[in-house]
């Protein structure tokens, strides 16, 4: 009988803090920016856009593991989709007109955000299990 590891409440804690703070320190640097409007709507997609991504592929990389069927094409589009996002933020942010420091702030407060979200996924998925078993386990 194979038992998934349930998170401890201090991981689970550290993730959810992890991904608030990221992604409301992305969101608080976006209000208090000065750029045009269109600027913001787009820092904001690209965290909403990234966020997806990240949980698509943790996701789908978990489901494959599990012996869970997963295409390859959705397998692939998560893939780049991730790239695509992490692609585009470097290049907005290389183009902005912004501080090397602040630059530097969205760039880590975005990363954060995605290596949270990714744990947050893995917990919740985790905890979903219930009493450590597999889904071919539960009755």
């Amino acid at each position: 009988m194979t038992t998934v590891q349930r998170p401890t409440a201090a991981f689970v804690g550290a993730s959810w803090s992890a991904l608030f703070i990221g992604a409301i320190a992305f969101l608080i640097g976006l209000w208090n920016a000065q750029m045009a409007l269109n600027e913001k709507g787009y820092y904001l997609t690209l965290l909403l856009y990234g966020l997806f991504a990240a949980v698509s592929l943790q996701k789908s990389v978990r489901d494959r593991s599990e012996g869970i069927a997963v295409t390859g094409m959705y397998f692939m589009l998560c893939w780049i989709s991730l790239c695509a996002v992490i692609l585009l933020l470097a290049v907005g942010l290389w183009n902005a007109a912004l501080q090397p420091s602040e630059k530097g702030f969205y760039a880590m407060s975005f990363v954060l955000s995605l290596f949270a979200v990714v744990a947050v996924q893995k917990n919740v998925r985790d905890l979903g299990k219930g009493a450590g078993m597999l889904p071919a386990e539960q009755g």
